[in-house]
């Protein structure tokens, strides 16, 4: 099974519990193979009250989590039963299984908070193959030549004009090959 993420309906208010109790599931469990990433959609924003300027940690999707996961029976179970979820988004329900966020969906979220689908070390590294997805060498393959974890940024070298030219982008704008 590949991973992909999907979206999981919590009550109001307790997505953080909902992120927290997975968690403990997970390793409890060991089910880090199937399941990689809870994450709570959430942005900071600056808000000023009486003169003073406080930055705010808001939901983006009040009642909803992300999760990356493969699909197997038992990771979906998990999930299902976990306290606080109450289903998953895109299932008819009857123990169907749900549908998956297309990866651009996922990316807009996620590039929102800072974040990447694609974790550096993990997922990618020096020498892989992958497709730029955006920006002006949009469907030009390339290797990866390095990596900047501090930045989400990384070179990779495409084949323009014949000879071999080192690009940077951003760790968004690529999906491995």
């Amino acid at each position: 099974m590949d991973k992909q993420w999907y979206v999981v309906n919590t009550y109001s208010g307790h997505e953080n519990k909902v992120k927290e109790k997975l968690d403990m599931r997970i390793n409890s469990m060991d089910m880090q193979q199937h399941i990689f990433r809870v994450v709570v959609p959430e942005q900071k924003e600056i808000e000023i009250k009486d003169g003073v300027k406080k930055e705010k940690t808001k939901k983006m999707f009040p009642g909803y989590v992300l999760i990356e996961m493969d699909m197997s029976d038992e990771a979906w179970y998990i999930v299902r039963n976990t306290p606080g979820v109450t289903g998953f988004i895109g299932s008819s329900g009857k123990g169907a299984k749900p549908t998956p966020l297309m990866p651009y969906e996922v990316d807009k979220v996620l590039n929102s908070m800072g974040l990447s689908r694609l974790e550096i070390g993990n997922e990618l590294n020096v020498g892989d193959k992958v497709k730029i997805i955006e920006g002006p060498f949009k469907s030009m393959m390339g290797k990866v030549e390095s990596l900047d974890l501090k930045n989400q940024k990384l070179t990779v070298l495409i084949d323009l004009f014949g000879q071999e030219t080192p690009v940077d982008v951003e760790l968004v704008q690529i999906e491995k090959a």
